[in-house]
């Protein structure tokens, strides 16, 4: 019997790793002779770039960068050797959970740590960046970045703007001739599911920005700067790409990957799918097993249980869910191929408790999925 296991991280608890050696602890108990092929996943947030070195066993590196307030922080980023790839998580240098709750600030966040990552890849050789550009803390459309890798924002004096989205709102020159020349000799590709615009309503200020920490009235100035920003880019390149889905994401960062990196947008999942060689691992597979902290309807959107169930169902092999909790519509994935789902919490218990026990929950829920699989069997 084989059993392939690919799921997500659980957010605050386990690596996608984590989860899995939890799963397939518990499965044996039950199929000790079963071939269990663990295959941690990610869907281009956080954990993305531990799930592919762990598949590819690719190389972790640091570097201390600018956060997003400005204050330096240590960053990881992963490097592929043989294919010359670096793997960078936009979280790591330019993430929510750097900054405490109080201090969250989306007027004046930047990216600029993560520009200082991408020049890290690029001194190191590499053709290829894969950019996850999942949980953000900034809202600045990427400008902070670009200004590590060499743009120029001057305001009506010919200084330099300050840090952050709402700067971008007295931009009055935008200069491009810095941008590092090794940018366009790279490919680019944004690990991502998020299909928002630049702009407006649905855009990244309106969207994503109460969650960083914007007030009502910050929202509104920093989407009109934003769209300030992207009047100036059209006039420095040529094309607007600010209503282009994704272009939104990350506050922003999609407009800037896109417009000034032409980077191409994939599904997180997809990505780390093709790079993890789940696709291979998945053929002859009795079943799949996959999961994340928070199974719902939110999943739909590309998240990697769904990603996991389109690549296991083109090769016949039936899919298992095992979640930290199953939310609000998480049955409408039985119409998309998702055969059962579990959540670990075996009766009333807090959210705390579940995650510091997380790996024994998960590995008992794994065991009674092993046990009803053994009647399936007979």
């Amino acid at each position: 019997m084989k059993i392939v296991i690919a799921p997500d991280s659980f957010k605050d608890s386990l690596s996608a790793a984590g989860v899995a050696a939890a799963i397939a602890q518990g499965l044996a108990q039950v199929l000790p002779d079963a071939q269990l092929l663990q295959c941690p996943m990610a869907d281009g947030g956080e954990g993305t770039m531990e799930a592919i070195l762990a598949a590819c066993a690719g190389q972790m590196r640091s570097l201390v960068v600018s956060g997003p307030l400005g204050r330096e922080v240590q960053a990881r980023w992963g490097w592929l050797a043989d294919s010359h790839t670096a793997i960078i998580e936009m979280a790591e240098a330019s993430g929510l959970q750097l900054v405490e709750v109080a201090q969250r600030d989306a007027c004046v966040s930047s990216t600029f740590g993560t520009g200082q990552l991408i020049l890290a890849a690029l001194d190191a050789g590499a053709r290829r960046i894969i950019l996850a550009i999942g949980g953000s803390a900034t809202n600045d459309a990427g400008s902070g970045m670009l200004k590590a890798l060499g743009l120029q924002l001057l305001d009506a004096q010919g200084s330099d703007l300050a840090p952050g989205g709402l700067a971008l709102g007295g931009l009055a020159r935008l200069d491009a001739s810095g941008l590092d020349p090794r940018l366009a000799q790279v490919r680019f590709e944004v690990a991502a599911d998020v299909d928002n615009p630049l702009c407006g309503p649905q855009g990244a200020s309106h969207i994503f920005g109460p969650q960083k920490g914007a007030s009502p009235s910050q929202v509104e100035a920093l989407d009109q700067a934003l769209g300030h920003f992207a009047d100036h880019s059209l006039r420095a390149l040529g094309r607007d790409v600010r209503d282009q889905p994704g272009s939104g994401a990350a506050g922003g960062m999609g407009f800037a990957a896109k417009a000034y990196l032409g980077a191409t947008f994939r599904p997180g999942v997809e990505v780390v799918a093709e790079l993890t060689g789940l696709a291979a691992a998945v053929q002859g597979a009795d079943l799949v097993i996959t999961g994340e902290g928070r199974f719902d309807a939110q999943t739909l959107r590309g998240k990697t249980p769904l990603g996991v169930t389109r690549i296991a169902q083109a090769a016949g092999a039936p899919v298992i869910v095992i979640a930290g909790t199953l939310g609000q519509g998480y049955e409408e994935l039985y119409e998309h191929g998702i055969s059962a789902a579990f959540s670990v919490a075996s009766g009333p218990m807090t959210l705390q408790f579940a995650c510091e026990n997380s790996a024994r929950l998960l590995a008992e829920r794994a065991r009674d999925v092993a046990r009803v699989w053994l009647l399936r069997s007979a």
